[in-house]
């Protein structure tokens, strides 16, 4: 299969040090909404949409204290869709949206591809559509589903991938794209896989915000964006504990695996250049 790295969302906080690790925190930092295009035999997936087309024409639906300390860019050259269609293909070809979770600056996107499915952790669903689960306020934007996308769900269950548990998300038609359990940022929580050539690659989601968290010995993120990650936490024991099943995954199956995150932009200028 085919795979396209796109940034999806340029966020820009000021405090790049700070964020970044490195520069003055005078200046602005960059983090990305790094997602993925696949050509599959069942046309196009995509791994997380990003921004979307809607929020950039209604900025406040992203809610003012997020843009506020986020800085998005809001281009909407960098929506999913329009790269989509700068590569020659239309939004119809997208056939399937596979979401790590539901926060906005992923599930921005899910508009834009209204003849999609929709693929979550059941958990995911629960808490941010039909809140079974009760959500942090103001956690999810809910108009960014108002439409009433076709949605496919997935418990937990499912074939063993390098010691964790994952499931076929587009079934028999593509065995080499699996949904991994990464709770923890969010209790439906996932990575997703899958099998480019002769290796894979984890879009690990929001498991790790800064790629220095995978290494062994591990580093600490710098203070704001480390600070980010703990306020995002639903549960920061699943994802501290998570986080080191990714170190041990990095260290021992290097060679055979590519983790990368959603926001860090040296884990996507990596990819994008195809430095695995």
């Amino acid at each position: 299969m085919r795979v396209h790295h796109l940034n999806t969302g340029t966020m820009c906080p000021i405090g790049r040090r700070l964020v970044n690790g490195t520069g003055s925190i005078f200046q602005r930092a960059r983090m990305v909404c790094h997602c993925l295009l696949i050509e599959t035999s069942d046309g196009l997936a995509l791994v997380d949409t990003g921004i979307g087309l809607d929020d950039i024409a209604e900025p406040p639906r992203l809610g003012l204290k997020w843009v506020r300390q986020t800085k998005p860019r809001l281009d909407p050259a960098e929506t999913a869709v329009q790269q989509i269609k700068a590569l020659g293909y239309s939004p119809d070809d997208v056939r399937h949206l596979l979401l790590t979770h539901l926060d906005r600056d992923h599930a921005g996107g899910i508009p834009d591809f209204p003849k999609a499915k929709v693929h979550v952790q059941r958990r995911e669903y629960e808490m941010a559509v039909t809140h079974q689960i009760p959500a942090p306020k103001g956690r999810y934007i809910t108009d960014q589903w108002k439409h009433g996308p076709d949605w496919s769900f997935y418990g937990e269950g499912g074939e063993d991938w390098f010691g964790f548990k994952g499931v076929r998300a587009l079934g028999d038609r593509e065995p080499d794209i699996l949904m991994i359990p990464l709770p923890g940022h969010t209790p439906g929580h996932c990575g997703i896989a899958i099998r480019s050539q002769d290796k894979w690659l984890l879009h690990a989601g929001d498991s790790y915000f800064f790629h220095g968290q995978i290494e062994n010995p591990p580093r600490r993120a710098p203070l704001a964006l480390g600070y980010f990650q703990r306020k995002a936490d639903m549960d920061r024991a699943a994802r501290v504990a998570n986080q080191e099943r990714l170190r041990v995954l990095n260290a021992s199956h290097r060679a055979e695996v590519t983790i990368f995150n959603s926001h860090d932009p040296a884990d996507y200028e990596r990819c994008r250049c195809g430095r695995h």
